[in-house]
Order: structure tokens, then sequence, then C-alpha cells
């Protein structure tokens, strides 16, 4: 699996029509594009001027697919919709998943198998 996790700023005035105009292509990406587990781009509940963008795909070849569809393109013109005043995107690739409680109810960081099993 490969996650996205990002971020940008921009003018609190501008914030929240933003996200608006991407939430029709947030629903494209998730229910057209094979491969797409978790795409969101939402505001920052604690930061007036900053949308947070979390984005999780299958595989690389799901992950390149989005890259080349028109909703990555669409939703990249509908974010540059105002002027940015910064933002990053880093991109991560997943070796293991697990849930967050362990056996016995409780939270953990280890993971009881390299794949999560």
């Amino acid at each position: 699996m490969i996650a996205i996790i990002g971020h940008l700023d921009v003018d609190p005035a501008d914030r929240d029509r933003l996200v608006s105009s991407s939430i029709e292509l947030q629903r494209a990406t998730r229910r057209d594009e094979p491969g797409c587990l978790v795409y969101t781009i939402a505001a920052d509940p604690a930061d007036p001027g900053r949308i947070r963008i979390v984005e999780l795909w299958e595989d690389a070849a799901s992950l390149d697919a989005h890259f080349a569809h028109p909703n990555f393109r669409a939703t990249g013109e509908a974010l540059r919709g105002a002027t940015r005043l910064g933002g990053s995107a880093v991109k991560y690739r997943i070796d293991a998943v697990d849930d967050v409680r362990g056996p016995d109810g409780h939270v953990t960081s280890e993971f009881r198998s390299a794949d999560g099993d």
C-alpha cells in the first residue's frame, strides 16, 4: 500500500470554498478509480488556513493510474482556485497493517507480524 499525506495552506477565507469545490471529485475518485482505498481532502479543524490531504492506494499501479486520470487533474485545478501560501505532499510505502488494539483489547504500537496477521 501507498499513503499520501499532504497539506495546502491558503487564506482562511478561501479554505472552506476550496474543500467544497473538491467534494464531487473526491467521490468520483473513490468510486471510479480501482485501488483507491481512501481519498480525503478536508479542512484542518485546528488550523483555519490548512487543508489536509490523505490518500491510501492499494499499490503503485493504482497510484500511477490516478496520476494519469482526469480526476487528478481536475482536483488540482479546483485546489488552485486560491493562492497557495505553502504546502507539501509526501508518499509512504506501507509494509505492515494491523489493528491498533491487540488481542487483549489494549492499544499498542506493536504489529503481531510483518503482514498484520
